[in-house]
């Protein structure tokens, strides 16, 4: 591997394809431990292929798709690649296969042949490479792209992998998308929560509360029924109120006004599915008409209206 390139490109790399990367690392990663019950000694690898457009000496990375990668053999699915794409060009007719990511510490000898494998489809491909170890002494992104040289290495000609620089490149919709993610906070240790999911999380705190301070006055009650405590008139009082206020809730209004709110939240919740089900519907039908007009200019027919 050499330390760096001579080709004089200019990579500009979208948040998105980072985005992407870690999202599929972060799935297989988590799958696989689910599926064998225990953490893995070393982190799996995924593979896919990055997207974009080159003018003239730029290379600007837009987006990235999922690779299937078999471990015995060290292949790619080429019919689940072609199929891929042939898919982003029908949606992205500007974007061309630009190269493929991986995720690791650094470049194996085992990448090569996948590199060789996409000359066909890129007689020059690109390797981004995704490093998901946490380092916080790090500042800059884990996140390292090759180029792809022919060199003579004790006379011998050989590809090898060379270091690029690069750039980082937003636009308007990638910023607030960033900008909205970077400003989650995880709530209970787990993945990030939505505003939501924050406001839940706050009432299921208040509750679990209020439980586990309703079996300590409870256990405090049971003792004092026993005589392993003295009795306290203030206390069975104050608990005596207490309880005159709970059948407020089992009058009709209460469960009139309750199940007409249920009912409201449901019927918000069925709309917004179906409002979801019918964007995907229009947004398949104008890819099913766009194909279909282009097939049809091309074969010279008339489309049926």
């Amino acid at each position: 591997m050499a330390a760096s390139s001579s080709s004089g490109l200019t990579f500009k790399l979208h948040p998105l394809v980072i985005l992407n990367i870690s999202d599929h690392y972060t799935r297989v990663k988590t799958q696989t431990q689910h599926a064998e019950d225990s953490p893995l000694p070393t982190p799996p690898r995924v593979f896919g292929c990055v997207i974009g457009v080159q003018k003239g000496r730029t290379v600007e990375i837009f987006n990235s798709f999922e690779l299937l990668y078999d471990q015995d053999t060290q292949s790619l699915d080429r019919p689940f690649l072609e199929k891929k794409q042939e898919l982003y060009k029908k949606v992205f007719p500007q974007f061309y296969v630009l190269g493929w990511y991986s995720t690791g510490s650094d470049a194996h000898e085992s990448d090569m042949q996948i590199h060789k494998a996409l000359m066909d489809i890129n007689e020059s491909p690109l390797y981004v490479l995704l490093n998901p170890a946490v380092n916080h002494a790090q500042k800059d992104l884990p996140v390292t792209i090759f180029e792809s040289e022919l060199h003579v290495i004790e006379g011998v000609p050989q590809i090898i992998f060379v270091r690029s620089s690069y750039n980082i490149e937003t636009v308007e919709a990638e910023r607030i998308s960033v900008d909205h993610v970077a400003h989650l906070k995880p709530a209970d240790g787990g993945s990030a929560a939505t505003q939501l999911a924050a406001h839940l999380s706050g009432i299921h705190s208040a509750i679990k509360m209020l439980n586990s301070r309703i079996k300590v006055l409870h256990q405090y009650l049971l003792a004092m029924q026993k005589g392993s405590v003295p009795t306290e008139s203030s206390l069975l009082r104050q608990v005596s109120s207490l309880l005159r206020r709970l059948p407020a809730i089992e009058s009709h209004k209460f469960q009139d006004e309750f199940l007409m709110e249920y009912n409201d939240t449901l019927l918000i919740t069925y709309l917004a599915s179906l409002t979801n089900c019918t964007s995907s519907i229009n947004e398949l039908v104008d890819k099913i008409n766009t194909t279909y007009e282009r097939h049809t200019r091309r074969v010279g027919r008339t489309a049926f209206i």
